[in-house]
């Protein structure tokens, strides 16, 4: 059975981050990366003619198994694996792998035997077998060291996770710089001057419609081998990943002067301050700043983004992750802002929302350039994206939603309110060359002004009402039946506040509203169901959800009152977390729902079966289609166990005082208050004695405790007779059964409960709305004023009884 995506992902991580001990987490990454490596080219390209990457014979993931737990390990892997590896590959070097003999890293003798054969065990999880690993379309092991890189990047600190482009910001590159609707082949290139371990690089490869040509140049050596590694683990073997300082020697030329290619992507190191080291600007022998202007001494951010306009051909296109501070520093910065502005290749700015970023808590902005177009550019079209994130631990991360729109609205050049447009270049000349966005683009939501008038005379103005007229425009009438005249511009609440949520819910029009977008959902969960049920092993789950993803949000473009991103991010959410692991399921084995015991270990070591699960059709899913009789009878004798259960409860607060029927037990159950029931008996010689009553309450608590027993005990026969039947009936079910629990009942029955939540929050939103204003001015000045003077009157009577005169 094969292993969930995530799983595999998590258990990695978990095993790595156990076995890390007191290393950095950014030393500890280049071991475990490379053994990720060993793995993966050990399984693919093993025995495997004229492929791209050569094992040599005892090089293998097999060949550092054989050597867990020898004394010699760390300089065993040294040199009969990673220098045999080296020298075999002219795209690998022997510097990009780190020592593992290493005594500062690993330990000394024992402690790095111990890591060592710890580390190599997590991976012969037989669920890593990279044999089958289709990186053309669904890369699984790609996917999982992108997964490894930005858990260590989040765990380096600040100054040392810069190695890493966030996978979020990287795609939102990729997908504006236009590589996807150019027509691509081999010889089209791809560059990026500070590449890191490569990830930006390969979203943009990735995008492109063909194979295209990858290059890449990164200043830290460990960096780069992460790089070349990431490279042949993403199916881009023959990229080319050269090491050393780009700006002061850049590795990529044609003669003397510097390479130049069809799109360029960076995410440089923010405000480099030693940019200049080891070169002579003024003089630079490759041009890059004479057209321009040289970048002041302590900021090197525009040193990078002239690198990246020189090494554009003519018609090339680029984007450069900088901070914000190049959009509005003065002095020789401004004088290059200038310049590019006026030269035309300034085609976008994106504003980002901060702590993005690995290496820092700044926000940041893509710049986007473009030669190709830059004589007929008329202005820089500007986006504010910082609204646009979610919380993910210390980080904040664009959501699949944010990144689309970002997307549609650069590639439409859309210009939408408070978020996007396009700056002619005269505005900006105007602002002195100044390209900060909040300038040209007011992010912040209308303050929600209160009115005078309003609070004197009493009234909502009919200007908030007017503000919700994307409710009116669905809903016409609704209004009138919410809302009465009070005077010219004011009106009043036609309802009590307690019964608006009723007078909205229960119109007409919004209950033909709500049916029309139910009725919306379902026509696309139809179509969809028989395309999900059509899948097969080996298809690409990527493709699927690109696929499926863009139908739904295009099926909600133009919806009115539901945002089609909040729905699109709905099917994201639910393919992160649930729908990807099963689609990768299917893909490996089909449509088979197979249980499996979960074991669990002591902290000895001893093993105890916890019960059984099925991931693809978890047992609830079964149960609702099958044995729902069987679910009702048990739900039930638990609600019949609550209500007897309850009654105890109450039985022995009610009689739990010192006076009470338990006051004499030291503890409250069977065999005390039956051996009290045996003191009272005969003691007492009528109903009205105390004693009499005593017993009562005991007897009463011996047959509520009895029929809880006899509930619990039915209960579990009922839950273990359900469970036999569940887990008989998975090998019975046929594909065609697995397809209907899987598409209907599981994945389209959640989106249809999420997208439904949606037309709540609608409604409840047009509810808050509605009670907030009504509460705001239903007292006017002159009522409160008077409400005042009778309260102040009644004090003052209050006091002159007691003896006090105001």
């Amino acid at each position: 059975m094969a292993i969930k995506k995530s799983e595999l992902y998590s258990s990695l991580w978990s095993g790595c981050d156990e076995l890390r001990g007191g290393m950095d987490a950014s030393q500890y990454k280049d071991y475990v990366l490379v053994l990720l490596f060993i793995k993966y080219i050990s399984d693919k390209y093993a025995e495997v003619p004229y492929a791209p990457i050569t094992i040599p014979p005892g090089a293998g993931f097999k060949d550092m198994v054989a050597l867990k737990g020898k004394s010699d390990i760390g300089d065993q892997i040294n040199k009969h694996v990673i220098k045999p590896l080296a020298d075999a590959n002219q795209q690998l070097s022997q510097s990009d792998f780190p020592d593992f003999n290493d005594p500062t890293k690993l330990g000394d003798g024992k402690e790095r035997v111990e890591r060592l054969t710890n580390l190599i065990a997590i991976f012969e999880n037989p669920a890593l077998n990279f044999s089958k690993n289709r990186a053309e379309g669904d890369d699984i092991l790609g996917d999982a060291y992108e997964y490894l890189m930005r858990h260590f990047a989040t765990e380096s600190g600040k100054s040392k996770g810069q190695f890493y482009t966030p996978a979020e910001v990287s795609r939102v590159i990729a997908q504006i710089i236009g590589i996807h609707d150019a027509k691509t082949s081999a010889a089209t290139t791809v560059y990026d001057p500070t590449c890191g371990s490569g990830s930006l690089l390969l979203k943009v490869g990735d995008e492109a419609g063909t194979s295209v040509t990858l290059y890449g140049q990164e200043k830290d050596a460990a960096t780069t081998g992460l790089a070349r590694m990431n490279m042949i683990l993403h199916n881009y073997p023959t990229a080319l990943i050269l090491q050393g300082n780009t700006l002061a020697d850049p590795k990529f030329k044609d003669g003397e002067a510097l390479k130049t290619f069809d799109f360029v992507v960076a995410n440089p190191p923010f405000s480099d301050k030693r940019w200049s080291t080891g070169l002579d600007p003024v003089n630079d022998p490759f041009d890059r700043f004479t057209s321009f202007g040289v970048p002041p001494a302590k900021q090197g951010d525009f040193a990078y983004l002239l690198h990246i306009v020189r090494s554009l051909r003519s018609t090339g296109q680029g984007a450069c992750i900088l901070p914000h501070g190049v959009l509005f520093r003065g002095n020789a910065e401004a004088e290059i802002r200038k310049n590019l502005v006026r030269k035309g290749y300034l085609k976008g700015i994106i504003g980002l929302p901060p702590n993005l970023f690995y290496g820092t808590g700044i926000p940041a902005c893509i710049v986007v350039v473009d030669k190709k177009d830059a004589q007929a550019r008329r202005g820089v079209f500007m986006i504010d994206a910082s609204q646009g994130f979610m919380k993910d631990g210390p980080k904040n991360r664009l959501r699949s939603q944010d990144i689309h729109r970002i997307v549609d609205v650069f590639t439409r050049q859309l210009e939408i309110p408070r978020y996007s447009r396009i700056v002619p270049f005269d505005e900006i000349e105007r602002n002195e060359f100044n390209l900060n966005i909040p300038r040209y683009i007011d992010s912040q939501t209308p303050e929600d002004l209160q009115d005078i008038d309003g609070h004197l005379k009493g009234g909502i103005p009919e200007a908030d009402i007017d503000a919700l007229d994307r409710y009116w425009a669905v809903c016409p009438t609704l209004r009138s039946a919410l809302f009465t005249p009070n005077r010219a511009g004011y009106v009043d609440l036609a309802v009590d506040k307690t019964a608006i949520k009723a007078a909205i819910f229960e119109h007409p029009e919004f209950v033909a509203f709500t049916s029309s977008m139910n009725a919306h959902f379902d026509a696309w969960r139809g179509k969809s169901a028989e395309s999900l049920r059509r899948l097969g092993p080996a298809f690409h789950p990527k493709e699927l959800i690109t696929t499926l993803s863009e139908d739904l949000l295009n099926h909600y473009h133009g919806r009115p009152l539901i945002n089609a991103y909040d729905v699109y991010q709905h099917l994201m959410d639910y393919w992160a977390t649930t729908m990807q692991d099963d689609c990768y399921l299917i893909a490996a084995d089909g449509w088979k729902a197979e249980t499996y015991r979960i074991i669990e270990k002591d902290k000895k070591g001893k093993e105890k079966d916890r019960g059984w699960a099925c991931d693809l059709v978890p047992k609830p899913l079964l149960v609702a289609r099958f044995f729902a009789d069987e679910q009702a009878e048990i739900d039930r004798l638990q609600a019949n166990l609550e209500g007897v259960a309850a009654e105890l409860a109450e039985l022995e607060e009610e009689h739990g005082g010192e006076e009470g029927a338990f006051s004499t037990l030291e503890k409250i159950n069977k065999g005390n208050v039956t051996a009290r029931l045996r003191e009272l008996n005969g003691l007492y010689a009528s109903d009205d004695d105390e004693e009499a009553e005593e017993a009562r309450v005991l007897n009463d608590w011996l047959r509520l405790s009895a029929r809880e027993a006899t509930l619990k005990k039915e209960l579990k026969e009922a839950e273990a007779d359900l469970d036999r039947k569940a887990y008989d009936k998975y090998p019975t079910l046929t594909e065609d059964e697995v397809k209907v629990l899987v598409v209907d009942d599981k994945w389209l029955a959640t989106l249809d409960a999420d997208i439904h939540g949606e037309l709540d929050r609608v409604s409840q939103g047009l509810t808050r709305r509605v009670k907030e204003l009504g509460e705001r001015y239903e007292s006017p000045m002159p009522q409160l004023v008077e409400r005042v003077h009778e309260l102040e009157a009644r004090v003052n009577a209050h006091l002159q009884r007691m003896g006090f005169s105001a």
